[in-house]
């Protein structure tokens, strides 16, 4: 009889293989063919496999065996002890090469404007066994948690201010433009100079939570001879657009946002935008602890957005 040390073993996967074998062939030579092995280790096996569950599997005739009622029961739950592990092997595989385990993703809001459209299809295209975990976050917030190993990967706005460890690659160069309320007098414009901002209410990036975003627009209007009245602060892109909305100000916004169609929103390029107040959308990733799944992506998106391709 079995007592709970017996349950307690571990099974071992290569016996409960060779039990389901013979009892489908219902013959040791078969078995032992089908298993590329000789039949004496086999007979040992499943001798050593009825030891450790206290009962007979198989009746032995002279024709060959046949299951025992214990038998019939024991290879239900041995089809399924196999499948589970051969799941178990190909998930640690998958992990292994990228092609399996989780990606956890993190983005700032104004990557969902092109970027992640994009890559998420392709990658998904590619690498079906890999689950992906998104989450929207401040450049500030992905930094952090990629340094605390609760990301893998960020899709984040740049430049970027604070120190951090992990490694940058860029993908998408930009540049501001105005995004005006519709009533605003400079919306009949078709090109500002950024001085014509000079007497506008501002909505301007907080400086804690987006650092990079307020101090280029803020160096921006500097170079263009003044310092712009912020009447509002908002830390996300699409709450910047918000307010413009409401009419609380104008804002400088990167180009790729006016896919944010708005008939209360106007964008308008400028002529003299300096070009030390570049920004862009790069890729953040700690380079020391790279998965083969991180690898993957990294790759995936310097191929689909080449660095030296402005968009």
């Amino acid at each position: 009889m079995l007592g709970a040390k017996d349950f307690a073993k571990p099974m071992d996967l290569r016996r409960i293989r060779h039990f389901v074998t013979l009892a489908e062939t219902l013959n040791f030579h078969r078995a032992a063919e089908r298993l590329h092995m000789a039949q004496p280790p086999l007979t040992v096996s499943i001798q050593k496999f009825e030891a450790e569950l206290g009962t007979k599997l198989f009746l032995r005739e002279s024709t060959g065996v046949s299951l025992t009622p214990s038998g019939r029961a024991v290879l239900i739950e041995a089809k399924k002890l196999l499948f589970h592990g051969n799941q178990l092997r190909e998930s640690a595989q998958g992990a292994l090469d990228g092609t399996g385990g989780t990606l956890r993703v993190g983005f700032v809001g104004s990557a969902t404007y092109g970027m992640l459209q994009k890559l998420l299809p392709l990658f998904r295209a590619e690498y079906p066994g890999v689950e992906l975990i998104l989450r929207e976050a401040t450049s500030v917030a992905i930094m952090s948690q990629l340094e605390d190993n609760s990301l893998d990967i960020g899709l984040v706005r740049v430049p970027l201010l604070q120190p951090s460890r992990a490694t940058l690659v860029q993908l998408e160069r930009d540049e501001y433009m105005a995004a005006l309320p519709r009533g605003n007098s400079l919306a009949e414009k078709g090109l500002l100079h950024l001085s014509d901002l000079a007497d506008q209410s501002f909505v301007m990036y907080a400086p804690t939570h987006a650092a990079g975003l307020h101090s280029t627009a803020m160096l921006a209007c500097q170079q263009a001879g003044f310092i712009p009245r912020v009447t509002q602060q908002a830390v996300q892109v699409q709450t910047v657009l918000a307010l413009v909305e409401s009419g609380l100000g104008v804002a400088l916004v990167p180009s790729v946002m006016q896919r944010f169609v708005s008939d209360r929103i106007v964008y308008r390029p400028f002529v003299d935008f300096p070009s030390a107040a570049s920004i862009g959308l790069a890729l953040a990733y700690m380079a020391e602890t790279e998965s083969p799944a991180t690898k993957k992506f990294r790759k995936l998106a310097s191929r689909e957005f080449p660095p030296s391709s402005p968009r």
